[in-house]
């Protein structure tokens, strides 16, 4: 993961937190419903 000017490495991995359920290797179309899904609850 590239970290931006600035960032420490804690907060670049709080920034993907949100997909730590996804599977690896999964696309565009199952972290699209992945989030829809966080966005329902």
């Amino acid at each position: 993961m590239a970290m931006t000017e600035g960032a420490t490495k804690q907060e670049e991995e709080r920034a993907d937190d949100h997909l730590a359920d996804v599977e690896e290797g999964a696309g565009c179309t199952e972290i699209w419903e992945h989030l829809s899904e966080r966005r329902e609850e």
